[in-house]
């Protein structure tokens, strides 16, 4: 899937080969918690961080590793994509288990 490139903050996320879970990078692994999840600002950085997740896919741990913007509001950050809010919140069929419960 082809994403647009971005001129704010980013993100980095895949999903887990072997389970589907959603995950973010966070200092060279993956977190399964969005908020844990490292930001750059910096273009260069979240490229870099691109790169090295590649290590994941062709290590068959995750799936289609890819950056998507962000944004603080009210001391928090967000994604700014709807598909991303969809992503970091959980599955959305069981709202009262799972990631959407502590929401």
């Amino acid at each position: 899937m082809a994403h647009a490139p971005v001129s704010g903050p980013q993100m980095l996320t895949a999903n887990c080969l072997r389970q589907g879970d959603v995950l973010y990078w966070k200092a060279g692994g993956w977190v399964l918690d969005f908020t844990q999840g490292d930001v750059f600002a910096d273009p260069a950085a979240a490229a870099a961080a691109l790169e090295a997740a590649q290590k994941f896919v062709t290590g068959n741990r995750v799936v289609s590793p890819y950056l998507f913007e962000v944004r603080e509001q009210n001391g928090k950050i967000r994604p700014v994509k709807e598909r991303e809010i969809v992503r970091a919140a959980g599955p959305s069929i069981r709202t009262d288990l799972g990631k959407q419960a502590h929401v």
